[in-house]
């Protein structure tokens, strides 16, 4: 009876491991596109003193963040124990980043900066459009069949975040190209 029990657990395990491994790697691309955006978007949205682009930026900062608190999750035994903490994190992140869109809302209403055209940053705002829900979804279906919170929620978060973060910059520079 105990040798039945044992096979019948395996797979759950190992199906449990390869699902961990690839939220793991679709983290880890997160990261690496965020990173990359940011880089992008802070330095061109400074050059062209764009309030829109320099969130967009700090936006995929948070996101790196996030993803890496994420992957912080996952490494761990048992990813549950980390997922309070995770959520956590990632709900600060994004307060942090409303916050900042509060304040920049709150001097451009007074006329403070007038920004540039960039098609670089309409540029990076529509590869972001096609990559990041792809992305998204991807980590939310792993998330979803694990039945992991954390996942789903940072993959929800990051998506709508994401779509409302680069629609702004978009519109922001489209209006002024």
């Amino acid at each position: 009876r105990s040798r039945r029990l044992l096979l019948m657990t395996a797979p759950a395990r190992s199906r449990r491991d390869v699902l961990a491994r690839r939220i793991r790697l679709l983290v880890a691309a997160t990261i690496t596109y965020n990173v990359v955006e940011a880089i992008v978007a802070l330095a061109e949205g400074t050059r062209v003193s764009s309030t829109a682009l320099v969130g967009f930026g700090l936006d995929s900062v948070i996101e790196v963040s996030s993803a890496a608190a994420v992957a912080w999750q996952f490494s761990a035994k048992d990813p549950e124990t980390r997922e309070k903490a995770t959520l956590r994190f990632i709900a600060f992140s994004f307060f942090a980043l409303a916050a900042y869109v509060s304040v920049e809302a709150a001097l451009s209403l007074f006329g403070l900066g007038e920004a540039r055209p960039s098609a670089i940053g309409i540029g990076l705002a529509t590869a972001s459009l096609i990559v990041m829900p792809v992305l998204s979804l991807a980590q939310r279906r792993a998330g979803l069949v694990d039945g992991v919170v954390a996942v789903d929620r940072e993959a929800g978060l990051h998506q709508v975040g994401r779509h409302g973060r680069a629609h702004d910059a978009q519109a922001d520079h489209a209006h002024r190209v």
